[in-house]
């Protein structure tokens, strides 16, 4: 694997918040796009559309520092294939969170959004070791 690949996870970690907010805008009838944050507090009892606003906002939380624990470790000199394989497991892990999320499993949902956390502190901490 090689930086592309790094890379192309990236975009699509940077899409999947998207992903996640169409299942919540598609939820539920009556989706109002003048208002959609209104529409959305008005669906206290829709559980589905909760959960895939849920998944959509912590994909938002869980980008910026994957985004930045890849560019970080690939300026500190981390070996490509060692990014590109943390890269694309953060990637199926955040997938699979969504899906979990929207499912409703909530324990093997915290177990994957670890394994993903893991993956970016694993990024960080490869890159201020590779820059001392």
């Amino acid at each position: 694997m090689t930086l592309a690949t790094a890379y192309w996870c990236v975009l699509i970690a940077a899409l999947l918040p998207y992903v996640w907010v169409g299942f919540a805008k598609t939820g539920a009838p009556g989706y109002n796009n003048r208002n959609p944050r209104a529409w959305l507090a008005k669906q206290e009892g829709n559980y589905r559309v909760q959960r895939a606003n849920a998944a959509h906002l912590n994909a938002f939380e869980a980008f910026a520092p994957f985004a930045a624990g890849v560019v970080l470790a690939q300026l500190a000199g981390v070996d490509p294939a060692r990014i590109a394989l943390l890269a694309v497991a953060f990637v199926a892990l955040r997938v699979a969170h969504g899906i979990l999320y929207l499912a409703d499993v909530q324990l093997l949902r915290s177990l994957v959004w670890v394994g993903g956390f893991g993956c970016v502190m694993a990024l960080l901490v490869l890159a201020a070791l590779n820059a001392a």
